[in-house]
């Protein structure tokens, strides 16, 4: 019986020491991923920034369509430096846009490797705490 209890302290001591690494892997797993889900989250916000610049100036190129086309009877934009600066305006945003959501690709991929971590510290973790056989007494 002494044998066996020894036997299970050093076991308890073994999976307390293991737990306890574990859960700091984990933790460290959580903060990277915190950090991406930020990353991205910015990122993001930036775009919708974007976005709602490019409605407005949408709007204005609207408006500029609208009036040009009751005042001066014309549907003719050729030459109209407004027209195009607007136009302009609308292409440079999308180009920033599409810059933004390759950052939301490159943050994804800079921590890819972490996920690969995350999952064999949850293989890891099922390898050294196996569910407990129960006792059929």
């Amino acid at each position: 019986m002494s044998k066996l209890w020894d036997d299970l302290k050093d076991n308890m001591k073994d999976w307390s020491v293991s737990a306890v690494e574990k859960a700091e892997e984990m933790s460290k797993i959580a903060v990277a991923k915190t950090e991406e889900m930020t990353r991205i989250s910015k990122v993001k916000f930036e775009i919708h920034q974007l976005y709602r610049e490019m409605d407005k100036i949408y709007a204005d190129l609207g408006k500029l369509v609208y009036e040009h086309t009751k005042n001066d009877h014309m549907a003719s934009f050729s030459g109209n430096k407004d027209f195009f600066e607007l136009v302009s305006k609308i292409e440079n945003i999308k180009i920033k846009i599409n810059s933004k959501e390759s950052q939301i690709v490159v943050i994804k991929k800079d921590y890819d490797a972490d996920d690969r971590d995350e999952q064999e510290s949850k293989d890891t973790i099922e390898h050294d705490f196996p569910e407990i056989p129960k006792n059929s007494e």
